[in-house]
């Protein structure tokens, strides 16, 4: 009896406990996996491919790309890393991540990264626009503190690559820095199954030294 008395008292402490902060465990660099394979964490939507590729460290157009490296990698629309797209028009790809913050509080939300496109990248989380950025040869920071949802919340990166008759690839490279969000506050109902739980843990006690 007074075993099953201390294990809901820990239960509870453990539910009390769960508010604290943690990190967005859904929010995954691009090029997480083998180079010249589908890279599973990000999806791609385009006239060209549902499914964005890791490029290769030493192939073109790495080197006037910003360099692979084991943090991050460059993901691009096809597996020839250098295919020439948009002769004529502005292309557009859609690159989403996904993560879900159910048992969160999605207003604690918030976080920091980087990223660089070519040619240039809007990026959007739930719809709502929160960064953007131009260029392939350095850094542009991004990040959200408000607009998550409790559920599925979405990512999108939307690349555009500006029209040009030939050597004209295109690609997107991402890193996450910070995170951090807190479990949603417990319900009443565990607020009182706590105190239940010490008060009798104390009475067993009491009786004991008895």
């Amino acid at each position: 009896m007074q075993r099953n008395l201390i294990a809901a008292a820990v239960l509870a402490l453990t539910a009390f406990n769960s508010v604290h902060a943690a990190s967005i465990t859904g929010l995954k660099n691009t090029g997480l996996g083998v180079s010249g394979q589908a890279d599973g964490n990000y999806s791609l939507s385009s006239a060209v491919s549902s499914a964005p590729v890791i490029t290769y460290d030493s192939q073109w157009p790495i080197g006037p790309w910003l360099a692979n490296d084991s943090v991050s990698k460059w993901i691009t629309p096809t597996a020839s890393q250098g295919q020439s797209f948009d002769p004529s028009s502005a292309g557009s790809y859609t690159y989403s991540l996904s993560f879900d913050l159910s048992g969160y509080d999605a207003a604690s939300a918030a976080f920091t990264g980087r990223l660089a496109a070519d040619n240039s990248v809007v990026v959007k989380l739930n719809n709502n626009v929160i960064g953007s950025a131009t260029g392939f040869t350095d850094w542009t920071g991004f990040g959200a503190s408000s607009g998550f949802v409790s559920g599925v919340n979405t990512l999108d990166f939307v690349v555009s690559n500006w029209a040009q008759n030939g050597g004209n690839p295109t690609g997107l490279r991402v890193e996450f820095g910070s995170s951090s969000i807190t479990a949603a506050v417990p319900e009443p109902e565990t607020y009182a199954m706590l105190l239940a739980g010490l008060v009798m843990v104390g009475a067993v006690a009491r009786r004991r030294k008895r």
